[in-house]
């Protein structure tokens, strides 16, 4: 019994079809929806300060919202250039996100070479949060307002010293603006970073400082610190006897350290929109807003526009400020 064989011809011609089948592309296969793993948040800062515990709160909650965990990466150096640098130059896919700051927009004019560009290489997501500052002065100043202040400063053939972080930091231009704004001589003293210079304002060695609220807060409440006046232009639920400085004579004076998300230039807008949506979700839960109000911190939500819009005028302010103040990167 003889076996069927194909003629030669058949077998050529499905050696051929078949070498043009593996010639054809593939079919596109659908992108993954996002995001399909954990996503990184860069912070400028080191751990521990107000721009980290305000990332890690922010971080857990909005891993909730997305189903994937943001995992913090703490990249420091150059008041927060170098984080930003980073974020700039990463995949603008979704899983790279910066806490973008108030120090962002200080730095535009503050450096005279950056490695990034902080309008054009961010797409803002919503801003977080605000922390106002506290002129706060040592007890043994015989001050007690605002008013005792300037009054002492003009009087003083010396003037006042008031203390800082660092030159250009939030601390030492919200100095530098209510020096503008009253025309005091204002002796500036930098140091590197709030610690040290909080221990020096307790010791006596200067004798003012406009500092973050968190860090000021516990030495106002013990007595050793003396609280004038708050920076932003509504009173603090936790300070509640301290006016602003817009009360005390200054008005529409509103300076406050500030955080937001933004990704990179290109991110697309879907993801952004997804995640402003969830930042706004977490915003508006009760433990997070109970958690920021411990933190002297109050919640802003908004809409990456928003976000943009407010940014951009951050630059004009500072950029104003800082060249009447002469402050020059450390």
């Amino acid at each position: 019994m003889s076996s069927y064989s194909a003629p030669r011809r058949h077998w050529l011609a499905f050696a051929a079809a078949l070498a043009c089948s593996a010639a054809l592309p593939l079919q596109a296969q659908p992108a993954a929806p996002w995001p399909s793993k954990p996503v990184k948040l860069v912070v400028g800062y080191a751990a521990g300060g107000a721009t980290d515990v305000i990332a890690r709160l922010v971080a857990v909650k909005l891993g909730e919202q997305l189903g994937q965990p943001l995992l913090v990466d703490n990249r420091t150096g150059a008041n927060s250039n170098v984080g930003a640098e980073y974020v700039a130059r990463a995949p603008a896919d979704g899983y790279t996100l910066y806490v973008y700051t108030i120090a962002n927009t200080i730095n535009a004019s503050l450096y005279g070479k950056l490695g990034y560009d902080p309008v054009k290489d961010f797409e803002p997501i919503g801003l977080i949060a605000k922390i106002p500052n506290i002129l706060v002065v040592n007890p043994s100043l015989p001050v007690k307002s605002v008013a005792d202040y300037v009054r002492f400063a003009k009087e003083s053939k010396e003037g006042i010293t008031f203390a800082s972080s660092g030159s250009g930091s939030s601390i030492h231009l919200s100095g530098e603006m209510f020096k503008m704004r009253a025309g005091l001589n204002m002796l500036h003293v930098p140091y590197r970073g709030s610690a040290p210079a909080v221990t020096d304002l307790l010791g006596g060695q200067v004798q003012s400082m406009f500092d973050n609220t968190p860090s000021a807060l516990p030495h106002v409440q013990g007595g050793r610190l003396r609280a004038l006046a708050i920076t932003s232009a509504r009173r603090s639920l936790l300070l509640p006897d301290v006016p602003t400085l817009a009360e005390s004579g200054y008005p529409g004076f509103d300076v406050q350290s500030w955080f937001g998300l933004a990704a990179p230039t290109g991110t697309p807008r879907p993801v952004i929109d997804r995640l402003n949506a969830a930042l706004g979700k977490v915003l508006a839960a009760p433990d997070v807003r109970q958690r920021l109000q411990d933190l002297a911190a109050s919640p802003e939500p908004g809409t990456p526009e928003q976000m943009r819009s407010f940014a951009a005028a951050e630059i004009r302010r500072w950029r104003d400020v800082v060249k009447a103040s002469g402050a020059k990167a450390e």
